[in-house]
């Protein structure tokens, strides 16, 4: 598994757009098989920062699976108004130092 980050910066009511780009987006997620989970978080110091957390089977899954996927293009096609508000997107494998509670 592994988890990619995507840093958002969006200004005024581009959160209240984001937020719903990706509403529209997630089913785009949900239905592919590499996707394990995924959250989109606001910054609470700062309201104009969004993280969006993805689990993935593996890098392939993400990069190959799902990229060249239809489920891609309809995910894209609702976030892409947001692409250049991008900061940074990462992915990290996850290390023996975790621990999550249900």
């Amino acid at each position: 598994m592994i988890v990619e980050y995507t840093r958002y910066k969006v200004q005024g009511q581009q959160a209240v757009a984001l937020e719903e780009a990706y509403q529209r987006a997630r089913s785009g997620l949900e239905q592919s098989p590499h996707c394990l989970s995924y959250e989109l978080s606001r910054c609470l110091e700062d309201q104009s920062t969004f993280v969006l957390r993805i689990e993935w089977d593996s890098v392939e899954g993400h990069l190959e699976g799902f990229r060249k996927s239809p489920e891609f293009r309809a995910f894209f096609e609702a976030v892409k108004p947001f692409f250049n508000d991008i900061q940074e997107m990462r992915h990290y494998e996850v290390t023996a130092v975790a621990n999550r509670k249900a």
